[in-house]
């Protein structure tokens, strides 16, 4: 569910292997890399990586010598990092790690949202991966800069160290929501530790990513209208788009697996569409974080409530002319009133279907006085 290419995503494209998958951020990132350097050997190093890291840019210092990037120019790192800091997604500092430790402390959020931080010495001998090692993707960028300039990648998490799998580094490439990011510790442990770990993944999104010896099923098949089974205790991965409560040591993934049509009347606040929308998840209990896009006709191309909805969510908004939503025969809810003002017989259920590649409805329309909603599961993960 991101909204573009991730660092890794830009690292691999120039021949690292990394998996990529960008995370969620209320901010716009430039998908860039901002190199920092003090010094004049510093930044004699920053320019030889900024001609290695495509489409970075060069942050020089008082002490680092002229340049004619006055633009990237800055008195003191203190001052001039704070307006930078979220705009890129990785930033190599080639200073004592000191330095950057007190200059970042105060500016990070969470680790699914801090860019990666990579130090590098300025004899280019080590390229420490600092911050945001997996999600962020900073030992890739660490290993990026150690293969151009010949520095030493320092890598610290245990995982990688020990090689593990790294469930938020798979959570990633197989395209998965890490819906509670404090329980990866306790996955990652017990796998450092050879421990078990319990596993729901009904459609199979980590298939082969986990030793099997590791293993062993977990409670609830999705669609399970016992929603009270008891889940096996202990740290666990639960991937699925259904909401169960569940233990704090289970680690939620969701996949990108509802697609939410959407039928309005003129007008009609984005805050009526999304009530009504909490509403049929809640009923249904499906996550909104497994939401993979909206859909609806193209006469609401200009809705200002439905786009307004669909960039509050970040969420991609589809639209399908008459003629496609027509060729939705088998519609749970046929409306003969929207067949004579639209001249279809459904637009939110078609919608959904239509834009889940003809899934399967698993929340029927509901309808407030001037919305109506379905949601369709997408068909390649839809039960039999």
């Amino acid at each position: 569910m991101g909204t573009g290419p991730s660092i890794l995503a830009v690292l691999k494209s120039e021949g690292t292997v990394e998996p990529s998958r960008k995370k969620d951020d209320s901010m716009t990132r430039s998908d860039r890399i901002a190199i920092w350097a003090l010094t004049r050997e510093g930044a004699r190093l920053g320019r030889r990586m900024g001609r290695l890291l495509t489409g970075s840019h060069l942050f020089l210092g008082g002490q680092a010598g002229d340049t004619v990037e006055k633009e990237f120019s800055f008195e003191r790192l203190g001052d001039a990092l704070p307006a930078h800091f979220h705009r890129y997604d990785g930033h190599v500092f080639i200073m004592a790690t000191g330095i950057v430790v007190r200059s970042v402390a105060h500016l990070l959020q969470h680790k699914t949202k801090d860019p990666a931080v990579v130090v590098v010495d300025e004899c280019g001998q080590h390229a420490i991966s600092l911050l945001s090692g997996h999600l962020g993707g900073a030992n890739a960028l660490a290993r990026r800069i150690g293969d151009g300039i010949g520095a030493r990648p320092v890598i610290t998490t245990a995982t990688d160290l020990q090689k593990v799998p790294a469930i938020d580094l798979i959570a990633q490439e197989r395209g998965l929501f890490i819906e509670t990011p404090e329980s990866i510790r306790h996955v990652s442990m017990s796998l450092l530790e050879g421990r078990s770990i319990s596993l729901h993944d009904p459609y199979g999104y980590l298939a082969g990513a986990l030793p099997d010896e590791n293993l062993r099923a977990n409670g609830i098949a999705t669609g399970s209208v016992d929603r009270e089974k008891k889940i096996s205790p202990g740290p666990g991965v639960w991937v699925d788009d259904i909401r169960v409560d569940l233990p704090s040591e289970i680690l939620i993934l969701r996949p990108a697996t509802l697609f939410v049509g959407v039928g309005c009347n003129r007008g009609t606040p984005a805050a009526e569409i999304r009530t009504l929308l909490d509403r049929v998840l809640d009923h249904h209990q499906l996550a909104v974080n497994s939401i993979a896009g909206l859909a609806s006709i193209d006469l609401k191309a200009d809705e200002k409530g439905l786009l307004e909805l669909a960039a509050a969510l970040n969420r991609p908004l589809t639209f399908f002319t008459r003629d496609q939503l027509a060729t939705i025969k088998d519609i749970p809810s046929p409306s003969t009133m929207v067949e004579k003002h639209v001249g279809v017989k459904s637009v939110c259920e078609a919608a959904a279907i239509l834009a889940s590649k003809k899934g399967r409805i698993i929340a029927p329309k509901q309808t407030t006085p001037n919305a109506t909603i379905a949601i369709a599961r997408q068909s390649s993960t839809s039960s039999a």
